[in-house]
């Protein structure tokens, strides 16, 4: 009999939940990242997933969320926790009984370290992308920021203007010390680095390369019906002298009960 997990994501709480039921396997998995990937997409600073009526059809199945906790550390740099019954098996990943109570452990949101834009694919988006990158860096007092995260803002909105032609929201996003810049599309094609001199016909190629050497780490997400691509920005930090990966990131960090740690990407310059 095939496996089923049944999802519902309840966007009106201190932080979203996605509630899973069912049995989670290979056949289920890509079910269960696509719904929490979708919810990572609109930037949120923690998730939790409740799965205190979800069975594992296999041990290795918990992979799934644990590698969606260490992808989310990269963009958007959000917590994913869970909501899990005591006499379950144990979950590497931070933990709490119900929902109302990971709410307490995450303590209050912080609205005010985020700014988002929804553009059109027309000619003034990248101007219009800029403008609120400049509100953000005064905003958050990150001067050092404002010249190369309009680089990088101008660079994707222009991509997607010239190459998807689709609907489009910058993401921007403070995190201690450093800022995240993203911007995601409907169009599911993802932006092919080379590192080398590309045609300018070529996809995200060119604006990749200038992103790659102003973002201190960067990649993208692959979305139901579209993608976000993404840069992190350091005050002080060190240019990027390589390319995207298309997985991994740090362990997630911190929890009361278990401590550990889409698809995402991260190219990194510690």
């Amino acid at each position: 009999m095939p496996s089923e997990v049944r999802h519902l994501v309840d966007g009106g709480q201190t932080y979203p939940v996605v509630r899973l039921a069912g049995v989670l396997d290979s056949r289920s998995a890509p079910l269960v990242r696509s719904s929490v990937v979708s919810v990572l997409a609109g930037q949120p600073e923690a998730v939790v997933i409740d799965v205190r009526e979800l069975t594992l059809g296999h041990p290795d199945a918990a992979d799934v969320l644990e590698d969606l906790a260490r992808e989310a550390t990269d963009w958007p740099c959000a917590r994913v926790v869970l909501c899990a019954r005591a006499d379950a098996k144990r979950w590497n990943l931070p933990s709490w009984p119900t929902p109302e109570a990971a709410f307490a452990g995450l303590g209050e949101p912080h609205p005010g370290n985020f700014l988002s834009l929804a553009l059109e694919p027309v000619m003034g988006a990248a101007r219009r992308s800029r403008e609120l990158v400049a509100e953000a860096c005064e905003r958050w007092d990150l001067p050092d920021l404002a010249s190369p995260a309009s680089i990088v803002v101008t660079e994707m909105v222009n991509n997607v203007v010239a190459h998807a032609r689709t609907d489009m929201t910058v993401l921007l996003g403070r995190h201690s010390g450093r800022m995240t810049v993203a911007v995601r599309d409907r169009s599911a094609t993802i932006p092919r680095f080379t590192g080398s001199p590309v045609p300018v016909t070529s996809y995200g190629g060119r604006g990749l390369l200038l992103i790659n050497s102003e973002a201190g780490a960067w990649g993208s997400l692959a979305l139901p019906g579209g993608k976000v691509v993404w840069a992190a920005l350091k005050t002080g930090g060190p240019q990027n002298t390589g390319g995207p990966q298309n997985t991994g990131g740090p362990q997630n960090t911190g929890g009361p009960q278990n401590a550990g740690g889409p698809q995402n990407g991260a190219n990194r310059v510690e």
